[in-house]
């Protein structure tokens, strides 16, 4: 179902194809990250944890651009999984205000155990695209996610 909007065939076409994309991301976020829930673990907690499994650890800041979460819901998502002992918050020496999180043996555990069927699950969703459509989704994405604002 597309826009009910009666504005210029642009809004109609911008409008209709945002609901498309907006459907479609929610659609399959729910149906790959439905697991999470079993686990007792968010989307933004498995986020740190990938992360933190795949680039080494981060400071808070950083951890947060990444995962796209402000810095007072980044606290909240890492508070959260230091109480279960999978992240470690360590405050730098020279620079008190500056903390780097590190994933323990806990959270290494958890993510290595969870994100192999992660990995199937989203390669089941996407395998109803050939690998050009793939390619060209991808361009699409990025070319929307790094839109400069016009002046």
């Amino acid at each position: 179902m597309g826009t009910k909007f009666k504005g210029s065939k642009k809004e109609i076409q911008a409008l209709d194809s945002f609901i498309k994309l907006k459907r479609a991301t929610e659609s399959l976020s729910s149906r790959v990250t439905s697991e999470f829930s079993k686990l007792n673990i968010s989307e933004s907690q498995f986020g740190v944890l990938e992360s933190l499994y795949h680039l080494g650890p981060l400071c808070q800041k950083s951890l947060g651009d990444k995962i796209l979460k402000s810095t007072g819901n980044i606290t909240l998502v890492i508070d959260n999984l230091e109480k279960r002992e999978l992240v470690e918050r360590v405050r730098d020496n020279e620079d008190r205000r500056f903390i780097t999180i590190y994933l323990t043996d806990g959270g290494k555990k958890l993510i290595e155990s969870i994100f192999p069927d992660h990995v199937k699950r989203i390669t089941n969703e996407f395998s109803v695209l050939t690998s050009d459509e793939q390619e060209v989704l991808g361009k699409i994405c990025k070319k929307l996610g790094k839109r400069e604002e016009k002046a």
